[in-house]
């Protein structure tokens, strides 16, 4: 995807000219139920282990299932009601964690959180430029998921994903149509601070 979308160009501008892939990135939730390949999804995984990390420790792992196996009811009822709204028509459904020890010195890591981030956003940026969509969910029961699936303690429940094929907005719950629109952004002068921290 080399061109910034009609959609995308109808709400979001940006100070700066970035690529496009990443302004074109955003966490729609019209997604169509149809199926997508093991090859298309583990493209996505492929993206994500090219992240950089800490000492390379490379702490994300991928717990995944898709629509209509075994797993599939398993993960969905980790969900908020809410997200179980738009999230039946999700082809993948996908938990982050991440190893908060190195792996050389079994040692803390301070950054595995944001190591295992830097890989969401690799994915989530091959998702788009595959034509998918993408939204990682924070609302679903942590303790639940860790739980079930068998995560062990010195690991992190990070967020969970939801990946499908573009739907119809009409499609939607009525709670959701409005709010199926690319997000802004704050300002850079927000956000970045010349030499020290400035409230």
């Amino acid at each position: 995807m080399t061109n910034i979308s009609k959609e995308i160009k109808k709400y979001r501008k940006t100070s700066s000219e970035i690529e496009p892939l990443i302004l074109n990135r955003w966490s729609s939730r019209a997604m169509s139920g149809e199926y997508i390949s093991d090859e298309e999804l583990m493209s996505l995984f492929e993206a994500a282990r090219w992240a950089p990390s800490s000492n390379n420790n490379q702490p994300w792992r991928f717990i995944y299932t898709k629509k209509y196996s075994d797993e599939w009811n398993i993960f969905f009822s980790f969900l908020a009601d809410a997200n179980k709204l738009w999230a039946h028509n999700a082809a993948a459904l996908i938990v982050i964690i991440s190893k908060k020890t190195f792996d050389y010195n079994d040692k803390p890591s301070k950054s595995h959180s944001f190591d295992a981030g830097a890989a969401w956003e690799n994915l989530a940026l091959e998702a788009i430029n595959k034509g998918l969509l993408i939204r990682g969910i924070g609302g679903f029961d942590y303790e639940t998921a860790k739980k079930i699936l068998n995560i062990p303690d010195d690991y992190e429940v990070e967020i969970m994903v939801a990946v499908g094929k573009p739907g119809s907005v009409e499609n939607l719950h009525e709670m959701f149509k409005d709010k199926n629109i690319p997000s802004l952004r704050k300002p850079i002068s927000e956000i970045v601070m010349k030499g020290k921290f400035i409230k």
